[in-house]
């Protein structure tokens, strides 16, 4: 069993970047900027967008977070989203989801502009994606790419299938599995919440992706020998011996599923890291389009 060090693979991911970063600016270029939006006070949301404004200095981007209390009004989000999108400045713009009740999240989403939609949720990104055109992918699924190629995980005529069909990760992964190239030409089966025998399907995969949102819930016996495991998942678990009071686990049985492996990602350090690079290197790109 080996694991797919997300940690590892992001860290020389952000090389990468920093040195094209300043690159560019020795040539006369201004540096890469994202902007988040936070709405609220949700913990899980504030470490997020901590850990993306820490990527923006470890790459050299310049950065801003805009904090907004959980009783903003939607029309004073879309404002500042309009004033965002007109700032030739900034190339990146993401609003930290979840968003409080009050405020639509797809409003939200389409009332950013598709060229600083880094996030990759855009209906315009979204299509161009299912296309198989040039786009901003979403941060977790490009992460996931990203990491299988690293690895160099074969995946052609490989049998994926994604739990999960999120608009975030299930849907996109299960398209750019489904796309030629090399991470890609699987064939892939998306299963759900209304799936029936779902270990049925799982133990025939070669990969599965586990984007299903219930922690542990790929156990062991649902997966075959040699499998490859990628656990999106990530979720807060009340443990009394730790110092915060939780512990992070994701929708894998970990302990019980990775002996039968070939490989898996740990929770934490596997797609998290590769999430948040991914983001980096749209905004990269975002920059160089508006260039």
């Amino acid at each position: 069993m080996i694991l797919l060090d997300g940690k590892k693979t992001s860290e020389a991911i952000k090389k990468e970047i920093a040195l094209e970063v300043e690159q560019l600016v020795a040539n006369g270029s201004r540096r890469p900027k994202l902007v988040a939006i936070l709405v609220g006070d949700d913990g899980a949301s504030r470490t997020y967008v901590n850990n993306k404004e820490k990527a923006c200095q470890d790459v050299g981007f310049d950065s801003a977070v805009i904090r907004y209390p959980g009783d903003t009004s939607e029309e004073e989000l879309l404002a500042k989203i309009d004033e965002i999108n007109g700032d030739p400045g900034v190339d990146g713009l993401i609003v930290q989801l979840p968003l409080p009740p009050h405020i639509d999240e797809a409003k939200v989403i389409h009332n950013i502009s598709p060229s600083k939609d880094v996030d990759g949720f855009h209906s315009q990104n979204v299509g161009k994606l299912m296309l198989g055109e040039e786009t901003f992918v979403s941060a977790t699924p490009y992460g996931i790419m990203a990491l299988l190629e690293h690895y160099n995980i074969d995946t052609k005529g490989k049998h994926c299938v994604v739990l999960g069909r999120s608009n975030i990760v299930g849907r996109p992964i299960s398209n750019l599995l489904s796309l030629k190239g090399n991470p890609g030409d699987c064939t892939v089966t998306i299963c759900h919440s209304k799936t029936r025998n779902i270990e049925q399907h799982t133990r025939m995969a070669d990969i599965i992706i586990a984007a299903i949102g219930i922690p542990q819930f790929l156990k062991e016996d649902m997966v075959k020998e040699g499998a490859v495991v990628v656990d999106v998942g990530i979720t807060r678990v009340p443990d009394a011996t730790r110092a915060k009071g939780y512990r992070l686990v994701g929708d894998v049985d970990f302990e019980h599923v990775a002996p039968k492996c070939s490989y898996i990602t740990p929770v934490p350090g596997g797609v998290g890291p590769m999430t948040i690079v991914s983001l980096m290197r749209n905004t990269l790109q975002a920059m160089k389009q508006h260039k």
